[in-house]
């Protein structure tokens, strides 16, 4: 018993010891590597200046955008025209989609396709 016991404290050791090399090695790491970037500064830089790019000179929002869109079709507009349309991502076009039903103005017909209401 006193042999296992003996094991388990040079474990138990050996465990606190890594465990402040870890800390230290990640400290480091962290000082070495620039501040992580945010969702929105990961994106590929041409995408990312056509859609802000073109909204902000415009004066209109995604929402706007997207809206634009849905508005000009009368049998309403698949995800993948979209997507085409306004060079947005699927995850800001979900959003942006998302938001356009809750708010009233566009429903999905069918799934995939949206129309104006």
């Amino acid at each position: 018993m006193n042999k296992v016991q003996s094991q388990l404290k040079t474990v138990s050791k050996s465990l606190a010891s890594l465990s402040k090399q870890v800390e230290r090695l990640s400290k480091q790491v962290a000082k070495t590597q620039p501040a992580r970037k945010t969702a929105a500064a990961r994106k590929p830089a041409a995408k990312k200046s056509t859609v802000q790019g073109a909204a902000s000179a415009k004066g209109t929002t995604v929402l706007d955008t997207v809206f634009n869109v849905i508005k000009r079709s009368k049998k309403g507009v698949t995800v993948a025209q979209l997507k085409g349309k306004t060079d947005l991502d699927a995850r800001q076009l979900s959003n942006a989609l998302y938001k356009l039903s809750k708010k009233g103005q566009v429903y999905a017909k069918s799934r995939g396709l949206y129309v104006k209401k």
